[in-house]
């Protein structure tokens, strides 16, 4: 009988990996932030959860493109300045902020897109930004942009001549 031993390989591959290609994601602010509240999906489309996270912030602090893409809305909603990026089939959101890009404009990870508004609110008294992330219809943990997924992989043992019996 062989042994075998298990290895682990780290991936930047997110699950269901959007477009661009793993790896070239970053925090849309500088320097990565506390997260204040955290992904709380719904268990039906209509009902309540939380479908992105907040990000601690502070007024005027700039807001960058976690990754490559084009601007596909940017504007006003119910007051608050909004900016969404399309990535491939996923599309990132992020809020409150101030745009300083434009609808269709194309973005590189890191492109500086706005700036914190002023709008408690959101996240209570205090500040945050609010960052989101949807692959078609279905809302996912924009957080799993950033992290490495950790596999088991077999590790064989070297191929080399047959063992002698004893």
């Amino acid at each position: 009988m062989i042994p075998v031993v298990f290895a682990l390989a780290v991936t930047l591959i997110p699950p269901a990996a959007p477009s661009p290609r793993p790896g070239q994601w970053g925090w849309p602010l500088s320097p990565p932030p506390a997260v204040i509240r955290t992904f709380d999906p719904p268990a039906a489309p209509w009902g309540a959860g939380h479908r992105g996270v907040d990000l601690a912030a502070r007024p005027g602090q700039p807001v960058y493109a976690a990754g490559a893409g084009h601007v596909s809305f940017a504007g006003r909603i119910a007051g608050y300045g909004v900016v969404a990026i399309t990535h491939g089939r996923v599309r990132t959101t992020y809020l409150p902020v101030e745009p300083a890009v434009e609808a269709g404009r194309p973005v590189a990870v890191g492109t500086r897109i706005g700036t914190v508004q002023d709008r408690p609110g959101h996240c209570g008294l205090r500040h945050c930004l609010h960052w989101g992330l949807r692959r078609d219809l279905h809302y996912l943990d924009p957080l799993s942009l950033l992290r490495s997924q950790v596999r088991l992989l077999p590790l064989w043992p070297p191929a080399g001549p047959p063992a002698r019996p004893r």
